[in-house]
């Protein structure tokens, strides 16, 4: 593990390889697991404040979901999570005409209906966050709905933190990514990564 301010970044940032691929997958991390999206406080606004732009976009399941219940909820563990339906699919997916999965958030945004991307811990996967008293711990988070971004990642050589890039700036900051950029090329000319 390194430290760069409050932050503990695990080894596994740098050495694991990681590659998105939508092809595969269809994207999967969106309609798999046993809870929401993890949630900062601050995000709840911008869901509600999105939510009128992309409400066409939700199934009518999902609209339901937040009919009722809202854009999130507390999971067992007591953290903000988004709302989810059927028991697993967030409620801000959508699906392109071959059947793939797209946050309706971000397709917004790239679209420039909205300023808001899409909650930070989805633009950070595999990337997980976990707050502590003192510092946060920056962890790679395994998952076997990855194994096609796994895959793709070591062919193309790309290594978690690197494909990350954009939304590890928009988490921690240019002057923390240029840390983390130094700590990964020490590391590399010391062949620990």
């Amino acid at each position: 593990m390194i430290q760069i301010d409050d932050t503990i970044i695990s080894l596994d940032v740098f050495k694991e390889k990681f590659l998105c691929n939508l092809d595969a997958c269809k994207g999967e991390c969106c309609i798999e697991g046993d809870a929401g999206a993890p949630l900062e406080e601050e995000e709840v606004e911008q869901l509600k404040k999105v939510l009128p732009v992309i409400w066409e976009d939700l199934s009518s399941e999902a609209q339901a979901v937040i009919e009722k219940q809202g854009v999130c909820y507390k999971d067992e563990d007591g953290d903000l999570v988004t709302s989810i339906v059927n028991g697993k699919d967030c409620v801000f997916t959508c699906y392109d005409e071959k059947g793939c999965c797209y946050c309706a958030i971000e397709k917004a945004y790239r679209e420039r209906k909205v300023d808001f991307y899409k909650p930070v811990s989805c633009h950070l996967y595999p990337i997980r966050v976990q707050k502590y008293s003192e510092f946060k711990a920056v962890n790679y988070h395994r998952w076997s709905v990855c194994k096609a971004a796994v895959l793709l990642g070591e062919k193309e050589d790309m290594p978690i933190y690197k494909f990350l890039k954009e939304p590890l700036v928009r988490k921690f900051g240019e002057d923390w990514y240029t840390e983390l950029e130094i700590a990964a090329e020490e590391m590399k000319n010391r062949g620990i990564i």
